[in-house]
């Protein structure tokens, strides 16, 4: 049984002077990444290990999980940056089948378009909010369509 929790990114700024790849979290994306981190550890929701994307305010949300989590320091993935629902599916397809659970940071509208994809339930992913999967397969390269049950869904707002 493989378990996911897909992360999106906390809020990061909008002020002009940034690329889109290098937004930094605001002070309120900092302390909600910290809220949920801290609500999935309070749950024993801990993954192996955190995958995210590069882009600072992605990292930097998967750095605040893993240091609040004891985790070892996020993998980052290009992949992930802007990705559709069909290429986030192929991150998810070549993760290693040595972790049966895993975090994926990442961005709009591909993290809830893959939750969608492979739940089935049409959420909305808010930033900073986590929807925990569990999947019946052993091995990441099998799943797809609605093979995935929503078992969890919070967000700093609910």
């Amino acid at each position: 049984m493989k378990k996911l929790l897909l992360i999106r990114h906390a809020k990061a700024t909008h002020e002009s002077g940034f690329e889109d790849y290098e937004r930094p979290l605001t002070h309120s994306g900092v302390r909600d990444a910290a809220v949920m981190a801290a609500r999935i550890d309070s749950l024993s929701l801990v993954p192996q290990v955190i995958v995210s994307s590069p882009a600072l305010r992605t990292l930097s949300t998967a750095n605040i999980f893993s240091e609040h989590l004891s985790r070892p320091e996020p993998i980052t993935d290009k992949a992930i940056y802007d990705a559709s629902e069909k290429t986030l599916l192929k991150v998810i397809n070549q993760l290693p089948d040595q972790y049966e659970f895993v975090a994926l940071v990442g961005h709009n509208p591909g993290i809830s378009q893959i939750l969608y994809y492979l739940s089935g339930e049409p959420r909305e992913m808010d930033t900073c909010g986590i929807a925990l999967l569990v999947f019946q397969d052993d091995s990441w390269a099998t799943i797809t369509e609605n093979v995935g049950k929503l078992v969890h869904f919070d967000s700093p707002k609910l």
